[in-house]
């Protein structure tokens, strides 16, 4: 709820039932109660006002914040209450919000972008979350994309696919996974491919074409260039070095 005078004076409110009286405090410019927080308000005196009421599911938010701050993060945040006096930047975002719903002129992405804003400028985002405070990954996280990886029958994923499976926006998973581990998402994944390749040209009797093949490069020369740039090796020189 964000209002556009000043109704401090006018409005209390509390989250106890009956305490309105007692345990009350002034109501703010702009608060957001997350769902579930009983609030109960009571007006003090006659007075005029006007105010802008946003309801938004939380999945919704959940899928607006998510790819910035985290899953975890944006959780967080959706369980704080928040209560503030100081709204010049809300405010004008709620303006023109108003403006918008009453006079539509624009595709509905603005309006929901407005209100994807005033969300972010509002509620409590922690900037203390595993990914933004030390600009890595988490265990658990790396965890999540080696067994992604090893689910998939030829290792390949696109970056895009392997932010989503740590619930982060494209463009910051990158910047992150090359602090955790000194390389490019695309080159991490190569390396699990040859690691991969290296365990069937050792134990199985699949040929290199085959092998190539399984694991999504496109003919045996492709496999080739790429396992001699990361082992050393070729492919063949590689298997024989394994034999007894």
């Amino acid at each position: 709820m964000i209002f556009f005078n000043d109704v401090s004076s006018h409005i209390r409110m509390t989250n106890q039932e009956g305490g309105v009286e007692r345990h009350y405090r002034r109501m703010t410019r702009a608060i957001y109660v997350p769902a579930g927080v009983p609030l109960w308000t009571s007006f003090t005196s006659s007075h005029r006002f006007s105010h802008l009421d946003l309801h938004v599911h939380k999945d919704r938010m959940l899928k607006f914040l998510s790819p910035s701050v985290g899953t975890s993060g944006a959780l967080t945040a959706l369980r704080r209450s928040v209560e503030v006096q100081d709204i010049v930047a809300i405010e004008m975002l709620a303006s023109l919000l108003v403006n918008e719903v009453s006079n539509p002129s624009k595709h509905a992405v603005y309006a929901e972008s407005l209100v994807g804003s005033i969300v972010a400028g509002l509620l409590d985002i922690p900037e203390n979350s595993s990914e933004r405070a030390n600009g890595r990954l988490t265990q658990a996280q790396m965890n999540k994309l080696v067994s992604r990886i090893n689910a998939c029958n030829d290792c390949r994923l696109t970056v895009a696919e392997m932010a989503a499976t740590v619930g982060l926006s494209e463009s910051w998973f990158a910047n992150v996974f090359k602090q955790t581990t000194g390389t490019t998402p695309l080159q991490w994944q190569l390396e699990r491919r040859i690691d991969v390749a290296k365990k069937l040209l050792a134990e199985s009797d699949l040929t290199i074409a085959d092998i190539a093949a399984q694991l999504g490069f496109s003919d045996q020369a492709h496999l080739t260039k790429a396992f001699r740039r990361i082992a050393g090796e070729t492919p063949a020189a590689w298997r024989r070095m394994q034999q007894p």
